[in-house]
């Protein structure tokens, strides 16, 4: 939503939301105000407080946006890498393509990317938590569930995979985002990522889980 094209008529969260996403795209989660969403839209503040009860209400709104950008994005990545017959290639490829949007959205996108995940927090205990709201997380744990249906990740080792992944990828995406590797040139950062989660796959599938990761889960759990 453009300042030349002011709200009219019609959904306006779904305006100011966009709204939202275009100042977030270039300075990530604190950029995004509800005074000047209101003021591109055209509309008064008290317009957006029928619709959102605060900023923070309204960040997350914005960010569960582009949690769902990434999710398409995720998606349309893992349809186009499972093209191969053999089961057990197609869930390596379609896991592989998914950490690769992964990392593609936050070289490309780093304000959508620390603006999908700003405000957000499960109160679901780690050995629970495969029905967290994130869908990007859903995702991911039905790539996995792949790869134990075609044999190449045992039952036993399949337990808590999702957060050894995620905790790989999304770690090297802060590292993009907000950390050291800022500014480095994304064909660089898009073969470093590449790296990142090949490992982290390899590790998955090959590398029996220690002890002491199951005892750290049992541990959290019990804290909830």
């Amino acid at each position: 939503m453009s300042e030349s094209h002011p709200y009219h008529h019609g959904d306006l969260p779904a305006a100011l939301i966009t709204a939202g996403l275009e100042l977030a795209r270039g300075g990530g989660p604190d950029a995004v105000s509800l005074r000047e969403v209101t003021r591109r839209a055209g509309v008064t503040a008290n317009a957006a407080y029928r619709h959102f009860a605060d900023r923070r209400a309204f960040v997350r709104a914005v960010a569960e946006r582009s949690q769902e950008d990434l999710a398409l994005l995720i998606e349309r990545e893992m349809d186009a890498a499972g093209s191969e017959a053999d089961p057990a290639r197609r869930a390596l490829d379609r896991l592989r393509a998914l950490g690769m949007a992964y990392v593609d959205f936050a070289v490309n996108e780093p304000g959508w990317f620390q603006l999908a995940f700003a405000g957000f927090v499960t109160a679901a205990p780690p050995s629970t938590a495969r029905h967290t709201d994130n869908p990007n997380f859903r995702l991911l744990v039905a790539a996995l569930d792949e790869l134990v249906a075609a044999g190449m990740l045992s039952r036993p080792r399949r337990r808590n995979a999702e957060w050894a992944c995620w905790s790989a990828v999304h770690g090297f995406a802060q590292l993009v985002t907000a950390g050291p590797l800022q500014g480095q040139q994304p064909a660089a950062l898009r073969e470093l990522g590449a790296h990142v989660v090949e490992v982290a796959i390899q590790g998955v599938i090959s590398v029996p889980a220690p002890r002491s990761a199951d005892r750290g889960i049992a541990a959290l759990s019990s804290d909830s």
